[in-house]
C-alpha cells in the first residue's frame, strides 16, 4: 500500500498526481478492489513557521489473479453532464410534440376548409331555391328582393362590427372612392342574377353563368393586357358550346332571362378585373372580407333609392295584403333567401383567404354543380337529354379552364 501527503503552499499549486508503479502493487489477489480512507484536514505548523494543511490520507490497493496484469497510465474518466443529456432529450421531446402538434394542425384546417366549402354548397342552394320561389312565383319585383338582401346583409355587417365579431375597419376617402366602382358592379351583379331568376328556371341561369371564363378573358385582355395562352382559349370552346346547346334546347328559354344572365356574368367579372385595375391598398385592416362587407353596405345605399324609384314600395305588409300573398310566409321566405344570400358570399370570402385562386374556382365550378342539380330535383324542372349534354360539356370545359390556367406561358427568349 503506498500513502502520499502532500503539503500546500500560499500559492495553492496542487501537486501533479504521481503515476503508479507496478512495483507497488500485490498482484495475488483475485477482485480488483479500489478502497479510500479519508481524514479531516488538519492545519499543523510547518517547521519553517508557515502552515501546511495535510490532505486526507487515501489508500489504494489494487489486485489481480493474472499474473500478466499490466497497469494502463492515470486517465481521467469524463463525467457525464446530466444537464446536457436532459437537454438533448428535452429537444428531442418539443421536436416530437411539435410535429405531432404540426400534424393535429394540419388535420384541423382540412376539416375546417371542408366544413366551410360545404357550407358555401348549402347556402347557395337555400338561396337559390328561396329565392326563386319569391322573386318568381310570390314576388316579382327583383330590384326590391336585391334591396332587402343588401339591407340584411348590411344588419349583419354592422352587428359582426358592433359585436367585435370582426374587427371594424377604419376607411380613409380615398379608399371609399375606390371601392366605389366594385360596389357598383358587384350590385348590378346581383341585381341581374335575380333578373334571371325571375324569368327562367334556376338550372338555365346557373349554365348560362358557367360562361363567366369567356368574359373573364375578354375583360382581362383588354384592360390588363392579360393575352390568354392557347390551353385557356381551347378550353372556352366547350364552355361556349355547351351553353349554347343548353340555350337551344331549355324549355323556359326567353330573351330577358338570358341576357340578363349575361349582363350579370359581365358585372361579375368586371368587378374582378376593376379589383385589380383599382387595386386598394392593402393594409392591416383591408381583407377580403373586410372589403366584401364595405361593398354591402354600399350596395345597399347605391340600390335603396332606385328600388324605390323604378318599383315603388311594394314589401309593406299592407301592399302585400292588397296583393292577395301571404304575408309572414313572404317575409320569412325572403328572410331566408337574404341571409343564405350573405352567408354564401362571406363563406366564399372565407374559402378565397384559405386556398389559391385556382382551387376557389374549381370549388365554384362544382357548386355550380350542386345547384344545377338541386333544383332541377326541387322545382322538377323538365330536362331533356341534349340539354343535359350542353350543361355537362359546358361544366366540364369550366373545370378544365380552372385546371389550364396553371398552365404558364412560356417567356419569349430573344
Amino acid at each position: 500500500m503506498q500513502s502520499a501527503t502532500f503539503t500546500l503552499s500560499p500559492s495553492l499549486r496542487l501537486p501533479k498526481p504521481q503515476r503508479l508503479s507496478s512495483a507497488t502493487l500485490n498482484p495475488r489477489f483475485d477482485p480488483i478492489r479500489a478502497s479510500a480512507s479519508s481524514k479531516p484536514n488538519n492545519l499543523t505548523p510547518h517547521t519553517n513557521g508557515t502552515l501546511s494543511a495535510s490532505l486526507p490520507r487515501r489508500s489504494w490497493s489494487l489486485s489481480s489473479s493474472s499474473s500478466n496484469f499490466k497497469l494502463r497510465p492515470w486517465t481521467s474518466v469524463p463525467l457525464v453532464d446530466s444537464d446536457a443529456g436532459t437537454s438533448r432529450f428535452e429537444v428531442r421531446a418539443t421536436a416530437e410534440s411539435a410535429e405531432e402538434s404540426s400534424e393535429s394542425s394540419s388535420m384541423f384546417k382540412t376539416l375546417e376548409l371542408g366544413a366551410l366549402f360545404g357550407l358555401w354548397y348549402l347556402f347557395n342552394i337555400y338561396f337559390n331555391i328561396y329565392n326563386k320561389q319569391v322573386v318568381l312565383r310570390v314576388f316579382p319585383y327583383p330590384v326590391t328582393v336585391t334591396g332587402i338582401q343588401f339591407a340584411v346583409g348590411t344588419v349583419l355587417v354592422l352587428l359582426m362590427w358592433g359585436l367585435n365579431l370582426y374587427k371594424k375597419p377604419k376607411v380613409s376617402g380615398a379608399q371609399l372612392a375606390a371601392i366605389l366602382p366594385l360596389a357598383v358592379v358587384h350590385t348590378l351583379g346581383n341585381l341581374f342574377t335575380n333578373m334571371s331568376l325571375g324569368k327562367v328556371a334556376v338550372s338555365f341561369t346557373h349554365t348560362i353563368k358557367a360562361s363567366e371564363p369567356f368574359f373573364s378573358v375578354i375583360l382581362s385582355a383588354m384592360f390588363l393586357g392579360e393575352i390568354p395562352t392557347p390551353w385557356v382559349v381551347a378550353s372556352l370552346i366547350p364552355i361556349v358550346g355547351g351553353v349554347g346547346l343548353a340555350s337551344v334546347t331549355e324549355a323556359s328559354f326567353n330573351w330577358a332571362g338570358f341576357w340578363s344572365a349575361m349582363a350579370s356574368n359581365l358585372t361579375n367579372q368586371s368587378r374582378n378585373v376593376l379589383s385589380k385595375k383599382v387595386m386598394v391598398k392593402k393594409e392591416a385592416n383591408m381583407d377580403n372580407i373586410t372589403l366584401f362587407s364595405i361593398i354591402t353596405v354600399m350596395s345597399f345605399f347605391l340600390l335603396t333609392p332606385v328600388a324605390i324609384f323604378m318599383e315603388g314600395v311594394k314589401f309593406t305588409p299592407a301592399a302585400l295584403q292588397s296583393a292577395g300573398l301571404n304575408v309572414q310566409e313572404v317575409y320569412f321566405r325572403s328572410l331566408i333567401a337574404a341571409l343564405c344570400f350573405h352567408a354564401y358570399q362571406q363563406v366564399s370570402y372565407m374559402i378565397l383567404q384559405r386556398v389559391s385562386p385556382v382551387t376557389h374556382s374549381v370549388g365554384n365550378c362544382v357548386k355550380r354543380v350542386a345547384v344545377i342539380v338541386s333544383s332541377v330535383l326541387f322545382f322538377k324542372t323538365p330536362v331533356s337529354p341534349i340539354n343535359s349534354l350542353g350543361t355537362g360539356v359546358a361544366l366540364a370545359g369550366v373545370f378544365l379552364y380552372s385546371r389550364v390556367k396553371r398552365i404558364k406561358a412560356k417567356p419569349k427568349t430573344a
